[in-house]
């Protein structure tokens, strides 16, 4: 009997988590872009391919630098 409770408690978390996780997850990427795109159109912010590039390759950089110094 304490086999099954085990195994009834490790079920339920395991469906709790799924169902946490699908509820907390972040947007898909596609979905991510096309709000940033809305909001600098919104606001009359126009930038090149390249100038995109570097701003990507800078905020790259950031976060590499921000998790190697926790």
């Amino acid at each position: 009997m304490k086999g099954l409770c085990l195994l009834t408690a490790f079920i339920g978390g395991a469906v709790a988590g799924a169902a946490a996780g699908m509820l907390f997850a972040p947007a898909k990427g596609s979905d991510t872009r096309a709000a940033v795109c809305d909001f600098m159109q919104r606001h009359g912010i126009k930038l090149s391919k390249e100038q995109i590039e570097e701003l990507k390759q800078c905020i790259a950089h950031g976060c590499k630098t921000e998790q190697s110094q926790s």
